[in-house]
């Protein structure tokens, strides 16, 4: 599709894998699970949709050299910075601003930079169903994932009914609501029930589609997309960004528009949002214990260890959370991985 525009959303903390995740070198800027960060990994499956020129990355200023330099198959002026911090719904906004100045037919994807997808050739192939089925549409598109189980940290989306076959076979469906993160029961009642799926955070719509959205509920949003110049949008960000309202794209947009479909992921998908996803991409031993870098377990069993600079040595403990880089060293229980990011307001500035 010659007017699809791909963004990579690279502006998240990743405050729940500190000490590793700091503010200038987030959770998609690490490479936790291989060889390449998160970001490389989700530039490379963009651009396997769409020619190189069209796939950027929306960051924010502290990231963008990290960005940069994480993926130099891009050019430079493919990184694009939000000057001030307002949530995913100005983001969003940005990033259909940008590409409609481009071709005001564009169809925009939005896909989260910090997400491991393994099965890369069926995502592609869905994304671009998505594209396909978003271009002449005026709904919104998001893709819901099959819940593997009940998840407490994850968003749901409640579908109800098909809107049909996408040219390449995946199935759309029709979103009823969107849900926020449940308790257990609920949780088990949702996955049990066969009619939610989690809200993996990506989005597909075209253009004027969105904008009409905006003008309908948030006003300053599409005034924003329609003023948005074609060429260097420097000085224009400078003068009008920070002064978005601060909101996130879900609530402001799409748990409020009026028709949202739902491509039903055939992919795997991990959001990687704690320390204890790591056992499911970098296995574990006959203990069950994660490790890696430097590290001597005996009697242990059940923990998580990634020794950056020194060896890690474990003496009869398990279910722990065990995290060294040179300047800091993270202990915690794996029950209470959820919590890292309440670390933040008790740490100096230096080890943010």
């Amino acid at each position: 599709m010659e007017n699809l525009f791909i963004f990579i959303m690279a502006g998240g903390t990743g405050e729940r894998f500190w000490p590793m995740s700091r503010t200038r070198t987030p959770k998609h800027l690490l490479r936790l699970l291989g060889e390449r960060t998160l970001l490389e990994d989700a530039v490379l499956r963009a651009i396997d949709v769409v020619p190189a020129e069209r796939v950027f990355v929306l960051t924010n200023r502290d990231q963008l050299e990290a960005c940069r330099e994480a993926v130099p198959i891009l050019e430079a002026g493919q990184f694009l910075a939000e000057p001030a911090k307002r949530d995913t719904a100005p983001a969003a906004a940005f990033a259909t601003g940008f590409a409609r100045a481009r071709n005001p037919d564009a169809v925009c994807a939005l896909l989260p930079a910090d997400s491991m997808i393994h099965d890369s050739a069926t995502f592609q192939r869905q994304l671009r169903d998505a594209a396909e089925t978003m271009q002449n549409s005026s709904a919104l598109l998001t893709f819901s994932i099959p819940p593997a189980f009940a998840a407490t940290g994850y968003g749901y989306l409640k579908l109800n009914g098909e809107f049909g076959t996408a040219p390449r076979g995946s199935r759309v469906s029709i979103v009823e609501r969107f849900v926020e993160k449940p308790d257990p029961d609920t949780a088990e009642e949702y996955v049990a029930s066969g009619s939610y799926g989690w809200n993996a955070g990506m989005f597909v719509w075209r253009a004027g589609a969105f904008l009409a959205e905006c003008e309908r509920l948030i006003p300053p949003l599409a005034v924003f997309i329609q003023d948005f110049p074609a060429g260097d949008p420097g000085a224009y960000l400078a003068a009008r960004f920070a002064h978005l309202p601060k909101i996130s794209v879900d609530y402001a947009i799409m748990e409020q528009a009026k028709d949202v479909l739902a491509i039903r992921a055939e992919f795997d998908w991990d959001d990687v949002g704690t320390w204890t996803a790591l056992p499911a991409h970098l296995g574990e031993d006959s203990a069950k214990n994660t490790l890696r870098g430097s590290s001597a377990v005996l009697d242990s069993h059940n923990n998580i260890v990634i020794a950056n600079s020194r060896t890690i040595a474990l003496c009869g403990v398990s279910d722990l959370v065990v995290i060294e880089t040179p300047d800091a060293v993270l202990v915690c229980h794996r029950g209470a991985a959820q919590n890292v990011k309440g670390l933040q307001p008790l740490l100096p500035d230096e080890l943010r």
